[in-house]
C-alpha cells in the first residue's frame, strides 16, 4: 500500500520520499514503483515520458531524520495502534517541523486516537486509500476531534493532485465507506448460517443477479478471513455491541480451522485447482413472443419492480403487492414477490410460489425463486418458464423476506442511511465511495432511488416483523423519507432529487 500511494505522488509531480525501517522492504519498493510506471505506459495510462519523469521524483529515506523537510507524511504502516503511537511522536516530536501534516492511511483504527501521540494533534488528518491504490480512484480524508481545517485542506488537495476522487468522511469505526458496506459480509453470513442459500449461490446471485464482481465469500477468501473477523471485533468492541456489526460465528469457525483463504489455499473455497468455481453461464435466450402461444402473464402491484417484469409468458399470475382481492390474481398459478414477507407468511393458503428481485432489472442475469411444502409443481413450473422467457436463469432458495440479494443490498442500503443519518458523510459521498473505492455496481443510495424506498423499508421491516432482531431496525432517515412520500425514481424525489 504504501508502495501505491508513492507512486500516485511520484505521478502528481511531487517529490517523494519513500521509508521503511525493513531495509530489504524498501528496496523492494523502489524497485517496485518504477516497474509499475513502466507498465503503466506500456498499457497507455501514461506516456513513456511521464513514467521516466514520475520515477525520477522518487527518493528513497534511510531513516525517518530523511523525511525532515515535508510538509505532508502519510504513514501506512502495520494496524497497530502502539506502532503508530511510536511512529507519530517521534516524527512531530524530533523529525518535521511545525507546519507538517502527519496522515494516517488506517482503515480500522480511530484517527483520534492516533493523534493523541503527536506534539501537535491538530496537524494529524486520515488519509484512507483504498487497495491497490493505483487502480482505485478513491481516497477519504478523515478529521479527528482536533484536525485543523488548514492540515485537512492539505490533504484533500493531495488527494485531489494524485488524481482521486476525494470524500470527507468522520472519525468513527470504518469511517464511511468500509462502516456502508458492513452488511454485504455480515448478511451473506447470516443468510449461509440460516441456511436460506449455499456459499456457492449467494455469490452467484450477487454477480448474475446485482452485478457485483465478485461475491462477498470470494472476496472475503481474497482478502483473508482471519483479517475480516479481526476487522469485525474490532467494529463491534468500537459500535459498543451494534447488533448490525456483531460478528458471525461461522467465521470464527473457520479461523479456528486455519481455512484463512487464498493465502492458505481454503477458505470458503478450495483452490487447490484453478478455476476454484465454474464460470457464470451465460443468459438463455429469451423467449420471443411468437413463442408464448397466446398465453398471457399478469403482473400486479404498486412497486417499481412490477413496472419492470410483464413478459410474454402464461398462464402466470405475479403479484408485486398487488390488493389480494384483485380479479385477475385470482385462480391460476401464482408468483408473490417476497418483499414484506416470507412466502409463508404471504401465501398462507399455500400453492404459490415465490421470488425477489430489484429494480433496474434490465442486465441481470439471474431472477430468485423460493416455494413451501404446499407450492403447486405449476407454480413452480411456471416461475422457472416466466423468467427463462426474459431470459434469466433461475437460482431456488430458502424462504425470507427479501431472499438473498434483496436482503443484502436493503441491508447495505440501511447501514448507508444510518451513515447519513448521523452525520458521518453525504448522500453523495456514500454513492461515490462504494463504485470508487469498493467497485459496487452503484451507488447503495441511489439503487435504492430506483428500487423505491418502500420497497427497502418493507423489505427490513419484514426481516424485523419475522426475525425479531435488532440489526433489521430501519434507519430512521429512510423511513422518514417513506413517511414524507419520497420514494426515489417513482415520486422525483428519495435519498437524491430526481
Amino acid at each position: 500500500m504504501g508502495a501505491g500511494i508513492a507512486q500516485l505522488a511520484c505521478l502528481a509531480g511531487a517529490r517523494t520520499l519513500l521509508h521503511d525501517p525493513v531495509p530489504e522492504a524498501l528496496q523492494r519498493g523502489l524497485e517496485r514503483i518504477p516497474a509499475d510506471l513502466e507498465r503503466g505506459a506500456a498499457r497507455g495510462r501514461w506516456s513513456g515520458e511521464e513514467a521516466a519523469a514520475a520515477a525520477a521524483r522518487l527518493e528513497p529515506a534511510d531513516d525517518l531524520g530523511a523525511l525532515a523537510e515535508c510538509r505532508l507524511v502519510i504513514e501506512a504502516a502495520p494496524e497497530s495502534l502502539e506502532l503508530k503511537h511510536e511512529l507519530f511522536a517521534t516524527l512531530s516530536r524530533e523529525v518535521v517541523g511545525p507546519g507538517c501534516v502527519l496522515a494516517s492511511n488506517t482503515s480500522s483504527i480511530p484517527i483520534t486516537a492516533i493523534a493523541r501521540a503527536a506534539e501537535r494533534p491538530e496537524r494529524v488528518v486520515g488519509m484512507h486509500f483504498f487497495n491497490p491504490a493505483p487502480l482505485m480512484r478513491l481516497v477519504e480524508v478523515i478529521a479527528g476531534v482536533e484536525s485543523s481545517e488548514p492540515a485537512l485542506r492539505v490533504a484533500r488537495a493531495t488527494g485531489e493532485a494524485m488524481g482521486r476522487h476525494v470524500i470527507d468522511a468522520a472519525d468513527v469505526p470504518g469511517f464511511l465507506v468500509n462502516r456502508c458496506n458492513r452488511p454485504f459480509g455480515l448478511e451473506a453470513l447470516k443468510l449461509v448460517q440460516e441456511r436460506i442459500a449455499t456459499v456457492e449461490a449467494v455469490d452467484r446471485i450477487c454477480r448474475m443477479a446485482g452485478g457485483f464482481r465478485m461475491g462477498p465469500f470470494e472476496l472475503q477468501d481474497l482478502v483473508g478471513i482471519d483479517t475480516g473477523f479481526e476487522v469485525s471485533k474490532s467494529f463491534y468492541e468500537l459500535g459498543f455491541g451494534e447488533p448490525r456489526w456483531r460478528p458471525s460465528p461461522l467465521t470464527a469457525r473457520m479461523v479456528a480451522a486455519g481455512h484463512l483463504g487464498r493465502k492458505t489455499g481454503r477458505g470458503w473455497y478450495s483452490y487447490a485447482q484453478e478455476p476454484y468455481r465454474p464460470e457464470d453461464p451465460a443468459p438463455p435466450d429469451p423467449i420471443r413472443p411468437a413463442r408464448g402461444d397466446g398465453r398471457l402473464v399478469v403482473v400486479a402491484g404498486d412497486l417499481v419492480v412490477a413496472q419492470e417484469a410483464e413478459g410474454e409468458v402464461p398462464w402466470l399470475a405475479v403479484d408485486c403487492g398487488a390488493d389480494p382481492d384483485d380479479v385477475p390474481l385470482q385462480g391460476g398459478p401464482l408468483l408473490v414477490l417476497c418483499a414484506e414477507g416470507s412466502l409463508h407468511q404471504l401465501d398462507p393458503a399455500g400453492g404459490a410460489a415465490g421470488f425477489h428481485a430489484l429494480p433496474p432489472l434490465e442486465g441481470t442475469r439471474l431472477a430468485e425463486l423460493t416455494r413451501g411444502p404446499e407450492t403447486t409443481s405449476a407454480a413452480s413450473e411456471r416461475g422457472e418458464a416466466f423468467f427463462a422467457a426474459l431470459g434469466r436463469h433461475v437460482e431456488w432458495v430458502g424462504d425470507a423476506p427479501g431472499l438473498v440479494l434483496g436482503r443484502i443490498v436493503c441491508q447495505v442500503i440501511n447501514e448507508s442511511a444510518f451513515a447519513v443519518g448521523e452525520g458521518i458523510g453525504s448522500e453523495a459521498d456514500v454513492d461515490a465511495g462504494m463504485v470508487l473505492g469498493l467497485n459496487h455496481p452503484r451507488g447503495p443510495l441511489a439503487w435504492a432511488d430506483a428500487i423505491g424506498l418502500d420497497h427497502v423499508l418493507a423489505v427490513l421491516d419484514g426481516l424485523y416483523d419475522e426475525l425479531r432482531e435488532e440489526r433489521y431496525r430501519a434507519a430512521p432517515l429512510l423511513r422518514r423519507l417513506v413517511n414524507h412520500g419520497r420514494l426515489g425514481e417513482p415520486t422525483g424525489a428519495g435519498f437524491h432529487e430526481h
